[in-house]
């Protein structure tokens, strides 16, 4: 293993090809491949990779690249693309269809603004429209965990007690073209974490079989039922893929959800993505100033960590929810799953929702520090707050 200075990107396209190039002994790897700023870095990556078996198929638009993956998959190969905005918003037809296929697919997505008007910059509109499709989502802080999540997601996404596509998510140019250290593994090491894949229900060539033909309702409400199964399990088997991560890589990927000050913390601050870094460090200078305030950083979110978030919000009584994305009348989205957690179960507790960081404005610790203000001096918590519209100053 070595420790180079990469991008977010590289780190994604290097975890991609050596998870790729892992299934050589079995059917191989395939990957539907096409372009946008700020993913194709990626792609270009996988695409110059020499892979023994296999192949990546350059396509004319991101509906095709995920039908590309999706064929390769049903037929047992380990697939994976990426994407990012708009191009997700054209794919999303075959995402959906993908997780209802039950297949094993994993996408490195790069958080940008959903246009018009355009914009490059980083919100997480565009992974989010893609929240009730059946598909695990995991958003990253760091170059680091984008390696490690994406390699634990063909882990995970392959379980025979899972079986659905996974979403490994990073903030536009924030991760995406950032360099840091990062640690790379070896292919070896890659190798032995995840086993061939042997998908149960792939295609064989000497079986006739009909994909995705007409259902009664019945059948369908069935197959609804089972990927709600398996969605609860997730969390075991991501703890489990965790702890086999750690005894190959010897470093721990994290988990779904990540809690730093939290024990006795009467105000605790919910973030994801590289939010949580500015969040951790505002977090660290008020406990040295004597104030009991906590992180809660959610990396998984589909399925929703509910039960994680309430135990790490046990001791607070206000908590602020951060959102780099927004739902049309309807404030943030982590903030909706985070009153549906709790609803019901406390009602001591006064959950406050800020939208920041949208369209890839800066989530810098004056920011922060105004959201603390604002939820402090709250009796009760009211609509979402909108944070830098004037230079981070709300409306």
């Amino acid at each position: 293993m070595s420790v180079e200075v990469v991008t977010g990107n590289h780190a994604a396209g290097y975890a991609l090809s050596l998870a790729g190039e892992a299934n050589r002994s079995a059917r191989g790897m395939a990957c539907g491949i096409y372009p946008i700023t700020p993913q194709t870095e990626i792609v270009e990556y996988v695409a110059k990779f020499p892979f023994s078996k296999g192949r990546v198929v350059p396509v004319e638009s991101e509906h095709s690249a995920m039908a590309v993956s999706m064929g390769a998959s049903i037929s047992g190969a380990r697939a994976f693309t990426a994407s990012s905005a708009n191009g997700l918003a054209y794919m999303a037809e075959n995402v959906m269809v993908a997780g209802y296929y039950r297949l094993p697919i994993v996408m490195v997505a790069v958080n940008r603004t959903l246009g018009p008007p355009w914009n490059i910059w980083a919100d997480q509109g565009d992974t989010l429209m893609l929240r009730d499709f059946a598909w695990l989502q995991f958003y990253c802080e760091t170059n680091q965990e984008v390696l490690d999540t994406t390699l634990l997601a063909f882990r995970l996404a392959e379980d025979r007690r899972i079986l659905l596509p996974v979403l490994v998510c990073m903030d536009a140019f924030i991760v995406s073209h950032t360099q840091t250290e990062t640690a790379l593994p070896e292919q070896a090491d890659v190798d032995r974490f995840l086993p061939d894949l042997d998908l149960p229900h792939r295609l064989q060539a000497d079986e006739a079989r009909t994909l995705g033909g007409l259902a009664w309702p019945h059948e369908g409400l069935s197959m609804r039922l089972e990927i709600d199964e398996a969605m609860k399990r997730v969390p075991q088997v991501y703890g489990e893929c965790r702890t086999a991560f750690e005894e190959t890589f010897g470093r721990d990927p994290g988990g779904a959800v990540q809690n730093f000050e939290t024990e006795d913390a009467e105000v605790i601050l919910v973030a994801s993505g590289t939010m949580a870094t500015t969040a951790r460090e505002v977090v660290k200078k008020r406990r040295a100033a004597g104030e009991k305030i906590g992180l809660t950083k959610l990396k998984m979110y589909r399925p929703f960590p509910a039960d994680e978030l309430r135990a790490a919000c046990e001791s607070a009584s206000r908590v602020a929810v951060l959102d780099r994305n927004y739902a049309a009348g309807a404030g943030g989205i982590f903030w909706q799953d985070t009153l549906a957690a709790f609803q019901g179960r406390r009602d001591d507790l006064l959950i406050q929702n800020y939208l920041t960081g949208l369209c890839g404005g800066d989530v810098t610790p004056m920011v922060i520090d105004e959201i603390l203000a604002d939820l402090g001096a709250r009796s009760e918590a009211g609509e979402p707050v909108w944070m830098g519209i004037d230079a981070g100053e709300e409306t």
